[in-house]
């Protein structure tokens, strides 16, 4: 195989464009190294080349401890090249080698493009800013499969709850599946046998298959344990059975196998919040999610998927705040559907979030039953406020007369925004098409997704609306060597991580999905549906995921240094405190967006 086919396969050049590629490949030089040399160790000056393995291994060490093995395709020197800066770490041949040698002037230009922003962030996002990784923690990349702690338990459909209860004791086990035939299961947990059996004094020796759960939920071996947390915080379940395809049910895992369950773990407060008896606990329950927030941060889960797991658990007090509402008002006199809106529909919330959210109405006069519903979103908008999440600034809240409606009001309103925006309809653009419905009975969400899909392609107007909104905010790039911070006021001299890079990012992904009629929530599935329909490439939908990725984690991470310290969360940072591989990272992951934009400007023939 060629140099350049060789290359092709591996990360940062894989991706990169067949002109790029051969220019890398043509200034390879290729080298030998001994086992036992020392290639690359701590110095005053940066690395001349980025070093790839073609055949052989190579030792990164912190002093005397080995930190990662590179074996071939895989390369070193990358975080000296990025920042210019001399290496941190030694690099020593762990056999004998023969390594590619990529001038520093080339590596640099290839590490400017998508390709190479992806894998700096990536770099950035594993911790290696001084040679050595974060602390272990849940290996949230890991297969579920893998963490099947013992041969499955089971029991017959027709066994008694007492046959049920007793095989839990003798086998030590929280729950028990039921075979129920032609490869169809049920469930029953410890649990269901205290609140269905012994807390309505029912007999014990009922057929365990008339108090199981069915049909049941599972998952594939192969999914990775944050989605399966994620699955299993979203449905509520501590219990998951894991399939095979060969074999069927090969086991089941709990949320203590994948994450432990202490007091403040994400499982824990969701589960305190829903059996909470007045609002009061439940705010109380929800007041423990930052200590929660900062385990994840700390064992190094995706940043993504913890913004998903805020807003599962601001869903769940949601919930729990409106059952409590109503019954202190007693029955809603017609039926309705709460939304969430903006980051909590798209479930991207951090530590420091506001409120967005909406009600609609099952009638076609809510006047008449607009003192009730007022009351029940001024009750749950003050509660999840006394929680700390704050109130919205721009009144984007139930409370607010204007996001109560009927729901063909909604779907009027939809319809006009699209037609001809205004300038609500242009406020709103950023926050309503971003909806999400967490209670009620009233089916809104459907009904609001017929509407985005079968009107906006009719109005390509209103996708230039959206794209040009995606236009407003400007990547913090322009200076040379830095970034562009805050000029004055409280925050002087500190990055705006979320109007300067995500809520960007957000805005794009907005603007592909609805002005092609798609329905998608979240920012990243967005992205991929917008790549999978040609309206930007693989390599720009990579890069732009790994900026988002990163500047989530940057982004948590700061709020939870600041929570840590007493201080109110917030989005910005002192460029100074990031490390030189994050905000080389950065500062290309800029450079993608701002190269998006432009690509954007092109395509709606706007200036920017």
């Amino acid at each position: 195989m060629d140099i350049a086919g060789f290359l092709a396969q591996h990360p940062p050049f894989h991706g990169a464009d067949p002109e790029q590629l051969t220019t890398v490949a043509s200034s390879v030089r290729v080298e030998f190294f001994p086992a036992r040399t020392t290639i690359l160790e701590p110095s005053g000056e940066p690395a001349d080349f980025l070093y790839v393995v073609r055949k052989g291994a190579v030792e990164v060490l912190d002093g005397a401890r080995i930190l990662d093995l590179r074996t071939d395709g895989e390369v070193f020197g990358e975080l000296s090249v990025a920042t210019g800066l001399s290496p941190v770490v030694t690099a020593r041949a762990a056999e004998d080698t023969i390594c590619y040698l990529i001038p520093r002037p080339v590596a640099e230009e290839l590490l400017r493009s998508s390709s190479g922003v992806r894998f700096l962030a990536a770099v950035a996002r594993r911790g290696l800013e001084t040679g050595t990784a974060r602390a272990e923690g849940p290996d949230m990349l890991a297969t579920v499969g893998a963490q099947i702690r013992r041969p499955l338990v089971t029991v017959e459909a027709k066994a008694t709850v007492t046959e049920a209860a007793e095989t839990m004791t003798r086998e030590r086990v929280s729950s028990l599946l039921i075979g129920l035939g032609g490869g169809a299961w049920g469930i029953v947990t410890d649990r269901d046998l205290r609140t269905r059996v012994l807390a309505k004094d029912l007999p014990h020796d009922l057929p365990v298959a008339d108090v199981m759960t069915s049909p049941i939920h599972s998952v594939p071996a192969i999914t990775r344990v944050a989605e399966v947390l994620l699955t299993m915080l979203e449905r509520g379940i501590h219990h998951i059975p894991v399939t095979d395809a060969a074999d069927g049910v090969i086991g089941m895992v709990t949320d203590t196998d994948l994450l432990g369950l202490a007091r403040q773990s994400p499982f824990a407060i969701r589960s305190t919040i829903e059996r909470a008896a007045d609002a009061a606990s439940a705010v109380s329950a929800a007041r423990e999610l930052p200590t929660a927030v900062a385990a994840l941060v700390e064992a190094n889960v995706d940043p993504v998927d913890i913004g998903h797991v805020i807003a599962v658990t601001i869903d769940a007090l949601s919930r729990r705040l409106l059952e409590i509402g109503i019954g202190h008002l007693g029955e809603p006199p017609a039926t309705w559907g709460w939304l969430a809106l903006g980051s909590e529909a798209r479930r991207e919330q951090a530590l420091s979030t506001d409120q967005d959210h909406a009600l609609a109405i099952g009638t076609d006069d809510p006047s008449s039953v607009d003192a009730y519903f007022s009351d029940l979103a001024h009750e749950v908008t003050s509660r999840l406020a006394d929680a700390g999440i704050r109130r919205c600034n721009g009144s984007a809240m139930a409370e607010h007369p204007s996001l109560r409606r009927s729901l063909e009001g909604w779907k009027d309103s939809f319809r006009g925004w699209i037609d001809d925006p205004g300038a609500e309809g242009s406020i709103l653009s950023s926050i309503a098409f971003d909806y999400r419905q967490i209670a009620g009975e009233l089916a809104v969400e459907p009904a609001l997704d017929d509407v985005v899909r079968t009107e906006t392609p009719r109005h390509p107007w209103f996708a230039g609306h959206l794209g040009r909104r995606a236009l407003d905010l400007k990547p913090p790039t322009g200076f040379f060597r830095d970034f562009v911070v805050e000029a004055r006021g409280e925050h002087a001299g500190r990055l705006d991580l979320k109007h300067g890079g995500i809520t960007i990012i957000t805005n794009l992904a907005r603007a592909y999905d609805v002005r092609a009629g798609r329905t998608e929530k979240g920012t990243l599935a967005r992205l991929r549906a917008a790549s999978d329909a040609g309206q930007i490439t693989d390599g720009s939908r990579e890069a732009l995921e790994e900026t988002f990725r990163l500047l989530w984690e940057v982004r948590l991470e700061h709020q939870v240094e600041r929570w840590r310290a007493g201080l109110e969360p917030d989005d910005f940072i002192d460029p100074k405190e990031l490390g030189p591989v994050r905000r080389s990272a950065l500062k290309e992951g800029f450079r993608i967006i701002s190269a998006e934009q432009r690509m954007l400007a092109t395509e709606l023939g706007v200036a920017i």
